[in-house]
């Protein structure tokens, strides 16, 4: 059974150590308990200004504070660890400390970091670069056309610089009315 005291301190060692600290694997739900138990009492109390009943009421909500800030500051490490894990690994000894749910938001987030970092490397080395656009310069007039869309597109005049889709603007190079200036 969970404690005031025991909550506190857990919260107490989590702020002021670096490292990750290790929880009771069921300290969630003990916790839980703790505050079903407290909110029960504190509903049974018949005189709601009495002395007991709005210190326990008082000590209730300090304990709701004190576990949302264990929660901010273990999910603010647990980022921490995923960050330095998706860089470098991660030793099985911070793993350990995890509580499940802590678990599974930690590799959740490494796989989203491992990911974005795949998706940077691909298009870095132009694997996955698309390419949507290009800019061309008209060549002739060219009346008003559909694209592939069935949007009307022009018209344009000679000289005219457009940003304009890929297969559109390689119709209008192979037609030789425009030429590309640059792709987008």
């Amino acid at each position: 059974m969970i404690t005031y005291n025991d909550l506190y301190e857990a919260l107490r060692k989590e702020k002021y150590s670096e490292i990750l600290q290790i929880l009771p694997k069921k300290f969630v739900e003990d916790v839980a308990l703790y505050f079903q138990e407290k909110k029960t009492f504190s509903e049974k109390e018949q005189d709601l200004f009495s002395d007991i009943a709005v210190k326990n009421k008082k000590k209730l909500e300090n304990a709701v504070a004190n576990f949302k800030e264990l929660l901010r500051i273990r999910k603010r490490k647990i980022l921490n660890l995923a960050f330095v894990a998706s860089e470098v690994g991660i030793s099985k000894k911070d793993f350990e400390n995890l509580l499940s749910f802590e678990k599974d938001l930690f590799e959740g987030i490494v796989k989203e970091l491992e990911k974005a970092e795949k998706g940077l490397s691909d298009t870095m080395q132009g694997q996955n670069f698309d390419q949507k656009n290009k800019l061309v310069r008209f060549l002739e007039n060219v009346p008003e056309f559909l694209n592939f869309e069935g949007e009307g597109i022009g018209p344009f005049e000679k000289g005219e610089v457009a940003n304009i889709e890929n297969e559109v603007a390689d119709i209008l190079v192979k037609d030789k009315k425009v030429e590309v200036i640059e792709d987008d």
